[in-house]
């Protein structure tokens, strides 16, 4: 095998290893569920009765944003994940093992792709309890769902160079929840992003996240013509700008965390 087949076939061992590890700590996976469902019903019943949108429930222009907050809020269990691998000396472990230096990313990643497909399920079927429904075909709500796996798939490295820049389990947490809160709530996942003051508006149409979501929502069809279109570029082509991003993404920290990764295990 070449060294591309090596680094792919060593990084499904790894990340069956930290499936196994998710399976035996359901905690980890616990609070990255509970939490959506937590806001999915706080929004839903106590402040959608306040918010009024024309032409389509609030219920389904929520969810949504909900599932881009959760795969968002997954992500950090990459760098939290690797931290404490870190601190526990399992890298120096595989480091004396004959296996590709990227296989380690690799797994973690991909066993995190596995369980933001579990957060999803569980908010579909938590949706279809308060509500929601898909109103486009099959084919635009799956590239939609698609696109959802590989959003969680490229922001997973981001946290992963994070967490190999920062090392420690404490002190990425703190920075994760102060980069991942404004990413979230700065962004049209619970209001019209149209009626943000000042320059909050252009703040949220541009940013990643609100793009995400407004791809989200054209493709499982909980959009209405009576809600104005943001003006914003990216908003307007949300769907191929999502794609994007997660390529964009990709490129960037997919070498970046390799390179942490190498020098953090070389010392």
């Amino acid at each position: 095998m070449n060294a591309l087949q090596i680094a792919f076939a060593d990084g499904a061992t790894i990340a069956k290893r930290n499936a196994l590890k998710i399976r035996r700590a359901p905690d980890l996976l616990g609070g990255v569920v509970t939490l959506p469902i937590v806001f999915v019903l706080l929004f839903t019943y106590v402040f959608g009765s306040m918010i009024s949108l024309p032409g389509m429930s609030y219920g389904e222009y929520l969810l949504p944003g909900i599932f881009v907050m959760t795969i968002v809020t997954s992500a950090q269990i990459t760098g939290y994940t690797l931290t404490q691998d870190l601190q526990k000396g399992i890298f120096d472990r595989f480091r004396t093992l004959p296996m590709s230096p990227s296989a380690v990313l690799i797994g973690q990643t991909v066993s995190d792709v596995i369980m933001n497909l579990t957060s999803i399920v569980t908010m579909v079927l938590v949706g279809l309890l308060v509500g929601w429904r898909i109103h486009s075909s099959p084919l635009e709500a799956a590239l939609g769902f698609l696109m959802l796996l590989l959003f969680a798939y490229a922001f997973s490295w981001v946290t992963a160079t994070v967490a190999l820049a920062l090392r420690t389990p404490e002190v990425f947490n703190n920075v994760a929840t102060i980069l991942s809160f404004p990413l979230v709530f700065l962004s049209n996942a619970f209001v019209d992003s149209t009626r943000l003051p000042g320059p909050l508006k252009p703040m949220a149409e541009w940013n990643p996240v609100s793009t995400l979501i407004q791809a989200a929502r054209e493709l499982f069809g909980n959009t209405s013509p009576a809600i104005p279109t943001p003006s914003a570029w990216p908003m307007q082509h949300a769907v191929p700008v999502s794609f994007l991003w997660s390529v964009v993404l990709l490129a960037i920290f997919v070498p970046l965390a390799t390179r942490l990764y190498k020098r953090a295990v070389s010392q």
